[in-house]
């Protein structure tokens, strides 16, 4: 079990692979992003940026997600869950077929003066394809349980 105290401003861990299929793009585009370019082949080969069928946004925040979870089956924590994230930039697409994996770095650690049983982590989030090629980034705070005495 990782607590509060086991994280450290530098270290970094390695999650994932998550391999995106076509399916679950459109899928998640239909029900919460249904935008041209993320259902329509037609709409994102014109599309100045994309060229074909991406992911949206948000269902690679929510990829992203699963890998940090699926992550704690190999090295639980003591998470309590966050109070948010912040600077989310999504800086390539991610198409179906991409395998994706994620670099996250702790940036600062905090114990806090009010709630002794808890800390907060402050990480950088890199998201990159199987090509190495960094398609998000964004930043983080997870609140964890201390050590129990």
């Amino acid at each position: 079990m990782l607590y509060f105290e086991d994280y450290a401003v530098g270290q970094v861990r390695h999650m994932g692979p998550y391999t995106l299929t076509r399916e679950e793009a459109l899928d998640f585009a239909r029900k919460y992003d249904p935008q041209p370019f993320h259902l329509d082949d037609e709409a994102a080969a014109a599309h100045p940026f994309f060229g074909r069928i991406s992911a949206s946004g948000w269902h690679v925040c929510a990829m992203a997600m699963r890998m940090i979870v699926d992550s704690h089956a190999d090295a639980p924590t003591a998470s309590l869950g966050s109070p948010g994230v912040d600077k989310v930039r999504w800086l390539k697409p991610v198409y179906p077929g991409d395998t994706l994996h994620m670099e996250v770095e702790v940036e600062s650690v905090r114990a806090s003066r009010s709630r002794p049983e808890m800390g907060m982590v402050n990480q950088h989030y890199r998201l990159f394809n199987q090509h190495g090629v960094l398609v998000m980034t964004m930043e983080g705070v997870g609140l964890f349980r201390t050590r129990p005495a």
